[in-house]
């Protein structure tokens, strides 16, 4: 499966969430730590999910850039 997350730049640091896995975050000091991060949330996120019974929402959600003038 192929999920889209969303990375943010924190203070003094990054946070990830994916969007279609409420709960599902992570932190990191760099981009690479925190993607490294997100990977390792979203495998156990899905463990837990299956572990307790519960249906593994299917990714839908789609990244797309919009240009604007400035």
């Amino acid at each position: 499966m192929r999920y889209a997350i969303v990375v943010e730049k924190a203070e003094n640091n990054y946070s990830a969430y994916v969007p279609d896995l409420p709960g599902c975050v992570a932190t990191g000091y760099t981009v690479e730590e925190t993607e490294r991060e997100i990977r390792e949330a979203i495998e156990f996120h899905i463990d837990g999910l299956l572990e307790d019974g519960l249906p593994v929402p299917q990714p839908v959600s789609i990244v797309q850039y919009i240009e604007i003038a400035a």
